[in-house]
């Protein structure tokens, strides 16, 4: 317990350290994120986090103070492989494809096939991979991945509390711990992002995480605990999804139509955002550590499903996308549109006809008469 503390203080503070730091050699490498066109936000402090949270969870497995238990060791080392290519993707930018594969291959090394069989197992690894993805999915706008990430650590830290995995609870912890130093340089008006090496780091623990906990259980009752616990990055995915597909834009194809966009057009501010989008996966998280403990039944997860619905029905009607514009006014137009319609370039064909007409000589000054002055009387 003791260590724990201090750990989780450590991470925190080694965190907050490493991103202030971070923070100008990402501005001079030209490591912002191209979403944001008001201001360049350097995109190392995923890199600052992900640092911290080995070196602290490393140190107590190698003293022996807070040893990380069996399978543990190979969770960490693989969740720093996916931030590795995080971290590419970020310098590079790379396809979400890549990502994929990469998040998936290393997810199939930490599944316990032998505790949740073959089936169990694949299932394990499209969730892990689907919500490392979600959780690079809600790093669109300032403090939200952070603040979402921060409470489901949390979640399935207490989750593995309750089934005596003491390392595996410390190592949420720890991470829980740097994601809150991260925020205090990635709340909005935010001085450094997350990037996709924070954000695929921190969904790729906790949701692996929370396949080993539930290792053994029957898979009813797993996906009612595992899909509370990331409803709100599974609501943004959907949301986005549709959005594209309805308006006839590529998938791939990034644009303002998350979560987190849509609240602003409502008029939330960014703080606003971050703490609403947070509350509400609070309420998920909290229903599905309920629902682990028993205290809840499993029925509780489809008020989480139907609800995360119906607020990504709603949040559908949001305009996000600009109109296509026109370039001349239409044949009814009147004067008014006539009169604010850009000027065509006239064609060259004209333009030679003109210059080949020329305008009339002055006859010179001499030969100019002055007119004729009356005298009177």
């Amino acid at each position: 317990m003791l260590y724990g503390i201090a750990a989780a203080t450590a991470a925190l503070l080694l965190t907050a350290l490493l991103a202030g730091a971070l923070r100008t050699p990402a501005l001079r490498l030209g490591l912002v994120d191209r979403r944001r066109r008001t201001r360049p936000v350097p995109l190392l402090g995923g890199a600052a986090m992900v640092l911290a949270t080995c070196l602290v969870a490393a140190a107590g497995n190698w003293t022996r103070l807070a040893p990380l238990g069996h399978g543990n060791d190979q969770l960490l080392v693989a969740g720093a492989a996916v931030a590795a290519l995080g971290l590419a993707a970020d310098v590079w930018r790379l396809k979400t494809r890549f990502l994929l594969v990469g998040t998936v291959v290393a997810a199939a090394f930490v599944v316990p096939y032998d505790e949740t069989g073959v089936l169990g197992g694949m299932l394990g690894v499209v969730f892990v991979a689907a919500a490392s993805l979600a959780f690079r999915s809600l790093d669109h706008a300032d403090g939200v991945a952070g603040t979402v990430g921060v409470l489901t650590a949390f979640g399935v830290a207490a989750c593995a509390a309750a089934e005596v995995m003491d390392g595996l609870a410390v190592l949420l912890s720890v991470l829980a711990a740097a994601l809150t130093g991260f925020l205090m340089h990635g709340w909005p008006a935010a001085r450094i992002g997350l990037g996709s090496c924070g954000s695929l780091f921190t969904g790729f623990l906790t949701a692996s995480a929370a396949v080993v906990t539930r290792s053994g259980y029957d898979l009813t009752g797993t996906a009612a605990v595992l899909g509370p616990l990331v409803a709100l990055g599974a609501a943004d995915i959907v949301l986005v999804a549709l959005s594209r597909r309805l308006a006839g834009r590529p998938l791939a194809r990034g644009g303002p139509d998350h979560l987190g966009h849509r609240l602003r057009r409502l008029g939330l501010t960014a703080q606003g955002t971050a703490v609403l989008l947070g509350v509400a996966s609070a309420a998920g998280v909290l229903v599905g550590v309920l629902v682990h403990a028993g205290w809840a039944r499993p029925g509780a997860a489809l008020w989480v499903a139907g609800t995360a619905l119906v607020v990504v029905l709603a949040l559908l009607r949001v305009p996000v996308y600009r109109a296509p514009r026109r370039r001349g006014p239409g044949p009814g137009a009147g004067p008014e549109t006539m009169a604010r319609a850009p000027r065509q370039p006239v064609p060259t064909s004209t333009r030679s006809s003109f210059s080949r007409v020329q305008p009339p000589r002055r006859p010179p000054s001499s030969q100019v008469r002055a007119p004729l002055r009356v005298r009177n009387g």
